[in-house]
């Protein structure tokens, strides 16, 4: 089961992350001050085809998250 965490409740709670992190998936996202754009436009940005975005085939297992 996925859990989404804003980056606040993130800093203000890290080990109840941590907690969920142990039961599933989590992502942490941040608020977004101005205009919202679409999903279009953010691939429509400079440089956006160069991003290497890795994908989990179906039944696949999640690798854990390098953060060095």
């Amino acid at each position: 089961m996925a859990v989404t965490i804003t980056s606040r409740a993130f800093d203000q709670d890290a080990a109840g992350a941590k907690r969920a992190a142990n039961r599933g998936l989590v992502f942490i996202t941040d608020r977004l001050l101005g205009r919202a754009g679409s999903i279009a436009d953010l691939l429509a940005t400079p440089g956006a085809d160069a991003v290497a975005l890795p994908s989990i085939r179906h039944g696949e297992a999640p690798q854990a998250a390098d953060l060095a």
